[in-house]
Order: C-alpha cells, then sequence, then structure tokens
C-alpha cells in the first residue's frame, strides 16, 4: 500500500485495531483476507452510523479481500434476552426475512456486492444441541463475561443479568470459528465481544483474528450515537431532500467528524477546513452544505444533490412553501364553509410520517407543527382541502379529505 492508501485505510476514522502488527503482517501476505461483520436484523434500514465501519469493509475490499456478512437471524427470534429493550422485540421468520433483504439491498450500496458472501447464523445454530451448548458456555468463566462493562456495572449495582444474555457474547464468538473469520469488524461498543471471539478461535486452534473498531457515529441531535430508535439518525434510503436537511441539523461540532467517518474529502482540505472553522475565518453554514452535498451524492446522484441543495435554499433559507408536497388522505367530519374537522394523528403515524401518538404529542408541545403556516398545539383541527401541515422542520403534507 501507498502511505496516503495505508493512512486512509488504518489511520482515519479508526477507534482501535486490535492487533495492528498482525494485521499488517496478514495485509502483506498478500491472501484474501475474510473480514466478518456482523448484524441484527431487527430493524431493516440502514443509517449513516453503519455506514462509518461499513466504508471501511470496501476500502479493504478495493485490495482485493472479501467479506462474510453474518445475519442474526437466529439470535433475533429471540429478541432482547434481558426483556429490557424495545429495539429488540420477537420477530417473527417473515419479519427478519424482510428486514434482511431490505438491509442487503442498502448495503450493497456501499460494500462490493461481488465480494461478499452472505452467512445466515440459522445455518449452524438450528442444528445445535444442548451437549454443544453446554460446551460452548465452558469456554469461558462466569468472570470473563463480567468483564464486559454493562454487565460489571449491572452486577455492581444489583441488577439482574440472565444466563441467555451472557450467551449472546459467545454466540457472536462462535460465529468467528464457523467462518474462520480473519479480522472482524464493529463499533468501538462491541470490542468485548469482538475479543471473545478472537480467544476463542484461539482455545479453538484457528488464528486468533484481528479486530478492527470504529468510532460511534454521534446523531443529530449531537449526544447520543446515531440511532433509529432515538430518533436522531439519517437513513440512507430517505429521500435527498430528508438527507440533506437532516445533515444540516447537526451541531458544527460535528462537521469534521461527518467528513473524516463518511466522506471521501482528502485527509488534506479536511485539515484546511478544521482550521478555517477554528479561526473563524469560514462560514459553517457553507461547510454544511458541502458536506450535506456529499453525502446526498453518495447514495444518489449530483442531479439529487443540486435538487437537495435548491431545496433546502428554497424552503429553508428563503422560507418558501414547496411546490411539489405529498397529499394524503385524513378522515373528516364536514362542519361548513368548507371546512372539515379532522384528526390527523391516525394518518401521520399510518403514513410513517411520525412514528407514534407520543412523537406527536411531544412536536405538539413543541409547536413544531405548523397549519398553513400557523402553529398548533392539538391533533384536532379545522382544515380546508388542499391545507398544508408542516410537520417539524422538513415535513409538508397536502390534506386530502373524503
Amino acid at each position: 500500500m501507498t502511505d496516503s492508501k495505508f493512512n486512509s485505510i488504518l489511520k482515519r476514522g479508526i477507534a482501535e485495531i486490535i492487533n495492528e502488527a498482525e494485521l499488517m503482517k496478514l495485509l502483506e501476505s498478500g491472501r484474501i483476507l475474510n473480514l466478518k461483520q456482523g448484524f441484527d436484523p431487527s430493524a431493516p434500514d440502514i443509517h449513516l452510523g453503519h455506514v462509518v465501519g461499513l466504508r471501511k469493509l470496501r476500502q479493504f475490499q478495493e485490495l482485493g479481500h472479501k467479506v462474510t456478512l453474518i445475519v442474526g437471524d437466529w439470535t433475533a427470534r429471540i429478541g432482547d434476552p434481558s426483556g429490557q429493550s424495545t429495539t429488540r422485540p420477537i420477530l417473527s421468520q417473515d419479519q427478519i426475512q424482510n428486514n434482511a433483504q431490505t438491509y442487503l439491498e442498502q448495503f450493497f450500496k456501499v460494500v462490493d456486492k461481488d465480494r461478499t458472501e452472505i452467512r445466515w447464523q440459522s445455518e449452524w445454530y438450528n442444528k445445535f444441541t444442548l451437549d454443544e451448548i453446554i460446551r460452548l458456555s465452558s469456554k469461558f468463566t462466569v468472570a470473563q463475561l463480567l468483564a464486559r462493562e454493562d454487565f460489571n456495572k449491572r452486577y455492581s449495582s444489583g441488577n439482574p443479568i440472565s444466563l441467555a444474555e451472557m450467551l449472546y457474547p459467545l454466540l457472536q464468538a462462535y460465529d468467528s470459528v464457523v467462518i474462520q473469520a480473519d479480522v472482524e469488524f464493529g463499533g468501538i461498543d462491541q470490542k468485548f465481544n469482538c475479543l471473545l471471539g478472537r480467544e476463542l478461535q484461539k482455545i479453538m486452534g484457528q488464528p486468533p483474528q484481528q479486530v478492527f473498531l470504529v468510532p460511534l457515529l454521534i446523531g443529530t441531535d449531537g449526544n447520543q450515537k446515531m440511532s433509529k430508535s432515538l430518533g436522531n439518525y439519517i437513513g440512507i434510503k430517505e429521500p435527498p431532500q430528508e438527507v440533506y436537511g437532516k445533515v444540516m441539523s447537526i451541531p458544527d461540532s460535528l462537521i469534521i467528524d461527518y467528513f473524516e467517518l463518511v466522506t471521501d474529502a482528502p485527509d488534506k482540505e479536511i485539515a484546511e477546513i478544521k482550521e478555517q472553522m477554528n479561526n473563524g475565518s469560514i462560514n459553517p453554514m457553507s461547510i454544511k452544505k458541502r458536506l450535506a452535498h456529499e453525502i446526498v451524492k453518495q447514495f444518489n446522484d449530483e442531479e439529487s444533490a443540486s435538487e437537495a441543495e435548491q431545496y433546502f435554499s428554497k424552503v429553508f433559507q428563503k422560507k418558501e412553501t414547496p411546490q411539489e408536497i405529498a397529499e394524503h388522505l385524513f378522515p373528516s367530519r364536514y362542519i361548513g364553509d368548507a371546512l372539515y374537522e379532522i384528526d390527523i394523528a391516525p394518518t401521520l403515524i399510518k403514513e410513517g410520517i411520525v412514528r407514534s401518538k407520543g412523537e406527536l404529542k411531544r412536536l405538539l408541545s413543541q409547536k413544531a407543527i405548523e397549519l398553513n403556516g400557523d402553529k398548533i398545539n392539538d391533533s384536532i383541527i379545522n382544515a380546508r382541502h388542499g391545507s398544508i401541515l408542516r410537520i417539524g422542520k422538513r415535513n409538508f403534507v397536502r390534506i386530502a379529505v373524503r
């Protein structure tokens, strides 16, 4: 590798590599490496947080290496073993298949399909017997598992930890054994599980996998890691105008992180932008527009990025109403003078414009919903056919009545 290629792959946007010296030996060996990435099909969509690691996989593929994508269909059937998470529900086989299919379609917007092999956990876990589970669990001690940070905190505070929860890291580790992974990729929050896979491979007589950890991308709220359940995500399949607008909403403090982690902007150019922002010689708004343009173009095309930029300028900077607004049918009761009484909640939730009654209530309380330019504070409104709802900063809906 050239120095610039080395820096791009092994230095930029990396949280930790275990073990970098061993990884370099593997890369210099000339053989095709098996790169492992797992995903839980509890939800169908990929957001920019996922893209951070996927871009690294693509860079390795461009060097000639192969990705093995593990679909966690077997563990998805169980859901959250702690019973505490609503983001990992028990799913049917059909739901898992549908989520996985959507995920894979988006996955290949980043990663090279021709250099990727898809493996389903059920290939091996459907055949697992009780004695195999016991043999697997005997490879590690309870003390080793309690070294995981979240387990340790809960144990120290007297909160329960189920045996099923402790089995999950072992199952992820065993995936590495089955496919004989050379390198496992994951977010920094997956460090313990990835290291467990490395240890299990040694126990099972295989060369230990290297561990390639990437940072967690902070979401649009500027506080927590990007997550669909937190609503602070930017989905790669969202409409270009939505993606552009969401990128423009991130705090200025995240601009450099986004450039480094999810764009191909050269390191020298990013360093110059950072310096300009630090000394105040450039308006962060103009840099953010460049960032939004790059991200939209990456998952769509130049034309879509330019149109999204024009839309943002017109609607959010010039405060104009867009010409093309999706029309949705709202159940209504005619009250006279061309006015209808409408409950906006059922349609907005059904069409996915808001996720729940709770989110709608929050938006109303924050005065984040407008009817024909006037803020509203109740989901029951009086409106005419063709009236315009604005939900949040970026969603416009034209009301149609029966």
